[in-house]
């Protein structure tokens, strides 16, 4: 009778409990599913700077800070060389031959090494030359990108607090939210499979014809884009969730928990964001990349003795270093106007 007495009190104060956590969820929420939700309800203050001023911010913070975040990137740099391992230059060298091979019946004159080069960049960005990598060396790659997140977040929030920064405290420092933000990171990854299956979807079905027309390649689109939606929708607080979690103490659900709090209400606002964040890597990637892809090839036409010479796997290698830096400040400083807003009186 007791013990049957003690179960029952355990179940009684369990229900309450995730009663209360329910009742504290759906007043957080404001959403209901299949049910009209009124504006009033949702409806948020979120007052960011324009587009371009944003971004301007955000490039004048990393500026102040460089000597730091290239000191990071060089850290970082010979880390990935050393156990990742650096592009290919034979790879690319074979790329390239190819695309001016294939090139040469459509391209013409300079705009003909325009496009070329334009072709190559496309190319690299999204193959590039590391080849298959080891799980080892994926391992390597995949922990240095979390360590160059982190040092980089560690970096500004110290650095707005008004501390004088060092890499060196960044490096020995930053590092103790691995864990969480890892897994962090598989939640992100696992909300980029709908995207990802919709995107091997279009492979499939531009290989067999699917997509010529009909009523076939409509549901197709229809499906492909609803897939896409979802996981723009998820990703959206997650990134948000990759700055929470480094706070000192911070649990990954309870950092998931907080970022959809914050998101509510925001999300598309914030979703617009980050695609604009994501187009102006893409840009400054062609700015920079094409350029030097031009140079390459014209260097190594006038003294072909440097051809082993790694030039654009080394670019490679420092502007995705640079991107991650730049990202990670810029979601940042985004997550902190963001909770700014909150604290200011309605």
């Amino acid at each position: 009778m007791p013990v049957r007495s003690s179960f029952r009190a355990s179940y009684q104060k369990t229900k309450k409990r995730t009663q209360q956590k329910v009742r504290e969820f759906l007043d957080r929420r404001p959403h209901r599913s299949f049910q009209r939700t009124r504006r009033r309800d949702y409806s948020r203050s979120l007052q960011l700077p324009g587009y371009v001023s944003f971004t301007l911010q955000v490039n004048k913070k990393v500026w102040r800070l460089r000597k730091t975040f290239l000191l990071l990137a060089a850290v970082y740099i010979l880390l990935t060389v050393v156990l990742v391992g650096l592009g290919s230059q034979q790879a690319y060298s074979s790329l390239a031959e190819t695309l001016r091979e294939t090139g040469a019946e459509v391209f013409e004159g300079n705009w003909g090494q325009i496009g070329q080069a334009g072709l190559l960049f496309a190319s690299l960005a999204s193959s590039g030359l590391t080849g298959t990598l080891t799980e080892a060396q994926q391992i390597y790659a995949g922990l240095l990108v979390l360590l160059t997140w982190l040092t980089t977040v560690w970096i500004l929030r110290h650095s707005l607090a008004g501390h004088t920064v060092k890499l060196r405290d960044a490096l020995y420092n930053a590092g103790s939210p691995i864990v969480s933000t890892f897994l962090v990171g598989l939640v992100l990854a696992v909300q980029l499979l709908p995207l990802a299956i919709a995107i091997i979807g279009y492979a499939a079905a531009s290989a067999s014809g699917l997509l010529d027309g009909g009523i076939e390649a409509m549901l197709f689109w229809l499906t492909a884009g609803l897939l896409a939606v979802l996981s723009l929708y998820w990703i959206t607080s997650t990134f948000v969730a990759l700055v929470i979690v480094t706070l000192p103490g911070m649990y990954p659900l309870r950092a998931l928990r907080s970022a959809g709090d914050i998101v509510v209400g925001r999300r598309l606002r914030i979703l617009l964001r980050i695609v604009w964040m994501t187009a102006a890597v893409v840009v400054a990637w062609a700015l920079i990349l094409i350029p030097f892809i031009l140079l390459d090839g014209g260097l190594k036409q006038l003294w072909p003795a440097i051809e082993p010479v790694p030039i654009i796997p080394t670019v490679l290698l420092a502007l995705g270093t640079l991107s991650i830096i730049w990202t990670a400040s810029y979601i940042y400083l985004l997550y902190r106007k963001v909770v700014e807003d909150d604290a200011q009186p309605a």
